[in-house]
């Protein structure tokens, strides 16, 4: 084609209104690039593209590119097809008349332009990813999404389809996906650019090659595959240190305790407050005696009775508006909030939360509010150093766990651990612990957050948890949220981070703080029986951590999630693309989470191979089986031969 430039091993494709760029950025892998003010500009966002072996050829009428099994045709209309060998995978899908109407632009008064790509859909598609939201849906083929980040919803714009591809939308703006029965459609609101790269292979092998392209997490350290122990809210050292020595009291091991937020003295101090944590250091060294790990929570907001806002609003360290005030979140008053894309940001922060925190003794730290929560969500009224918060949205969270793992790092610690409720892609390499944010304790919520983390382990995301029990509505008194707590705490041990916390209905005399707990959270809160049933879940867990930890330093070097859908390891078996309420956790664990009321036997379907239940160590073989489980039982099996199920007592 005469409009068509092979340079660098790269094709350059010209015509009115766009120039595009295709590229091999990965073994059997392609990256499409289109701009819509007819000039390249390279941004590559969090992707770290690597050079891979690509052959080019040209005829009349199309330009194509091979990179091992996977090809892109350019058809001189503009139009992309994507094979695998010879079968079409993925096939851009006109707007218009004619095979006309390939990509949709429109400029913006900003100066970015709104973008769209669809593709054509394909018979018997199914499509996993997006991140994790409460949507109750293993199978996202049929579904919409908000390409944005809230509270509950963490978007990783990268999709696996079950004929064989991964599909990365490099593209950090506001926008939105459909993965609808008539189109596969890809939307920004503002942007310079369609970014995309197409990974072809099987599950294991899109999955390391994602990892390798936008980062490895780090080998997660001994200390964090234990349990957790969290609530909102510990009110004070004397309150949190109790139950730190009841669980040494009760023999029971407990490898983290969190201490939740307003544990400060203002928004934005990013220090413990002195009337209710007398002495940092002598906490975390008693709880280290224990063997039990501090984390602390900070949120990105700020007020201006804080003691940190006048140098930072002066030093243009936090988020402005387009118009009005700069105070973006409304929660005891209103706040302005920390703008983590700017480096010198960066750095301050991290030196107040080393100064009063690392350096008094705590381990890690939870980063909430990371999409970043803004009140309203006029993602396009915000001003960040990276740029528009429509462009640019999605780099957030990012940035945010950049802020610990460089600040750690810089103190010789290179193995961190962050919680934080939102992440980006790439967020792994900086060792995010993802949790899927304040959800509700209900039985609903507990299924659709099985299949959420599903979703999540597909994106290159490995660590990944819930609030056991939920977070909001749980009642400790009622029969029902017993019962939920047991099932969600199973589900807990079969998890990458088992850590317990939620907000409890409060049946106790009023605080007078301004932000009180909840009920006691704690294994003894719920009754002696369930009391009983937890502790002995706890012992398991600690059992199966050489086991976690073999899979998560597998998780670290190849990026195969703990957690996995069964087609993970079953690619060829079609039943494993329909199961969203059971997963492989390693290679040798299938577990089937019991997910509604008063359930007590659950049908499981088993793949190819042989299988022991782990609660009467019977044998098992392919195919549909149905299995009691009473409150106190789990449905798990473990392959024949594995050493694993010696864990299983």
């Amino acid at each position: 084609m005469n409009n068509t430039v092979i340079k660098d091993n790269a094709i350059i494709f010209s015509r009115y209104g766009e120039v595009v760029r295709i590229t091999a950025c990965y073994n059997d892998s392609i990256r499409f690039e289109a701009f819509p003010e007819g000039r390249i500009y390279n941004e590559n966002f969090t992707l770290m593209p690597q050079a891979a072996n690509a052959k080019i050829t040209e005829d009349k009428y199309s330009v194509s590119m091979q990179v091992g099994t996977l090809t892109a045709k350019l058809e001189r209309s503009g139009k992309i097809i994507f094979y695998h060998d010879d079968k079409v995978i993925l096939e851009e899908k006109p707007e218009l008349a004619f095979n006309g109407g390939f990509r949709h632009y429109e400029c913006k008064p900003s100066g970015a332009w709104s973008a769209r790509v669809t593709f054509k859909p394909n018979d018997n598609e199914h499509f996993y990813g997006i991140g994790h939201e409460p949507v109750g849906k293993f199978d996202l083929k049929g579904c919409s999404f908000d390409i944005r980040n809230v509270n509950t919803k963490c978007t990783i714009p990268f999709v696996y389809s079950s004929l064989g591809y991964g599909f990365l939308w490099n593209n950090p703006a506001i926008g939105n996906v459909e993965l609808s029965n008539n189109r596969t459609r890809w939307s920004v609101n503002a942007t310079r650019k369609i970014d995309y790269i197409v990974i072809d292979g099987k599950p294991k092998q899109t999955a390391q090659a994602l990892a390798d392209l936008t980062g490895h997490s780090p080998i997660m350290p001994h200390w964090a595959t234990g349990f957790w122990q969290s609530r909102l809210r510990y009110e004070t050292q004397d309150d949190l240190l109790a139950v730190a020595r009841r669980y040494k009291d009760e023999g029971i091991p407990l490898s983290v305790i969190i201490v939740d937020y307003f544990h400060w003295t203002e928004q934005g101090d990013y220090k413990f407050d002195p009337k209710y944590w007398q002495d940092v250091k002598a906490m975390t060294d008693e709880l280290h005696s224990m063997g039990t790990k501090l984390v602390v929570s900070m949120w990105p907001t700020i007020n201006g009775a804080s003691e940190n806002y006048n140098y930072m609003r002066d030093n243009n360290m936090l988020m402005r508006t387009t118009k009005g005030a700069d105070r973006v979140f409304s929660f005891y008053g209103w706040q302005s909030e920390i703008d983590v894309t700017n480096s010198e940001t960066r750095k301050f922060v991290w030196s107040k939360l080393k100064e009063n925190y690392i350096d008094n003794g705590v381990d890690a730290l939870w980063f909430d509010e990371a999409e970043p929560e803004i009140h309203p969500e006029d993602f396009d009224n915000l001003i960040w150093y990276k740029g528009r918060g429509d462009e640019v949205a999605l780099l957030y969270p990012y940035y945010y766990s950049k802020m610990a793992y460089d600040g750690f790092k810089e103190i010789g610690i290179d193995d961190s651990v962050t919680l934080v409720r939102c992440a980006y892609t790439g967020s792994q390499k900086f060792g995010a612990l993802v949790w899927s944010g304040d959800v509700f304790s209900t039985f609903e919520s507990l299924s659709e957050q099985v299949k959420a983390g599903l979703n999540m382990s597909m994106c290159g995301i490995p660590w990944w948890n819930t609030d056991i029990g939920g977070f909001f509505g749980g009642d400790t008194q009622s029969e029902e949220f017993r019962e939920l707590i047991v099932r969600w705490f199973q589900y807990g041990v079969f998890s990458p981070v088992m850590r317990l916390h939620g907000n409890r209905n409060r049946h106790g005399e009023k605080s007078n703080l301004k932000e009180p707990s909840g009920d006691p959270n704690e294994l003894w809160g719920f009754g002696e029986r369930i009391f009983e049933i937890l502790k002995k879940l706890v012992f398991l867990r600690e059992r199966l951590r050489p086991y976690i930890e073999h899979h998560m330093k597998i998780a670290s070097e190849k990026g195969y999630p703990v957690m996995r859908p069964m087609f993970f390891d079953f690619p060829d078996d079609k039943e494993c693309y329909t199961l969203g309420e059971q997963y492989m956790f390693g290679d040798d664990i299938l577990f089937a989470p019991i997910v509604n009321r008063g359930q007590t036997k659950k049908t499981v379907y088993l793949p190819e191979g042989e299988w022991i239940l782990t609660k009467d160590k019977k044998e098992y073989g392919k195919g549909y089986h149905t299995v009691t489980a009473e409150i106190d039982e789990f449905i798990a099996f473990v392959r024949k031969g594995a050493e694993i199920i010696e864990c299983f007592a």
